[in-house]
Parts: C-alpha cells; structure tokens; sequence
C-alpha cells in the first residue's frame, strides 16, 4: 500500500514539474497555433483522474492537431505521454495518436 501511494505521489510530482515548465517554456505556436498553455482546463482532471469538464474537452478538441508536436517536445514529452492525459484525451472524444 505505502509503495503505492509513493508510486502515485511521484506521478503527481511528475504532473506538477510537466506542467510548470509547458506554462513558462517557449511554445510550438508558430506551427499552426499549437500552444500547451491552452491546456491548462485539463490540469485537474490529469492529476486526479476525474472527469474532465466541458472547457477542458473544448481544449482538448482545439489542440488535437498539436498532440504529436507536444510529444516531439523533450519537456513536454513526459506530461503528454502519460497514461493520465490519454484517459482525458479519450473521455472528450479525442483518439491520442499511436504514432508521430
């Protein structure tokens, strides 16, 4: 159990870390107005795996076209690869892509 809870106490260590360096490093927004800053809606349900709300899923719909550009991105790579933002992507309709 404790081993566990260490397991999901560095994820959301990991989540906390993602995030912060997408809100302060440069964006992608030259390629097609890609900007993971405009993900932000989605922060609490990634983190605490609960239903993503309606702004969050509007997010997710808008950026779609961006996802494998945020995974080609070494500090955004590890936010955008985990198991937490496929399940958001997939709960608002948004197949994550397989390959990039």
């Amino acid at each position: 159990m404790k081993n566990n809870m260490s397991i999901k106490g560095a994820s959301v260590c990991a989540l906390l870390v993602m995030l912060a360096v997408a809100m302060v490093a440069p964006t992608a927004e030259a390629a097609g107005g890609c900007n993971p800053r405009e993900l932000r809606p989605c922060t609490w349900a990634i983190m605490s795996l609960t239903a993503p709300s309606s702004k969050c899923c509007v997010k997710v719909r808008e950026q779609r076209t961006c996802l494998c550009e945020y995974l080609r991105q070494p500090h955004l790579w590890p936010f955008f690869n985990s198991p937490n933002t496929r399940l958001v992507a997939s709960s608002c309709g948004v197949p994550f892509p397989r390959r990039c």
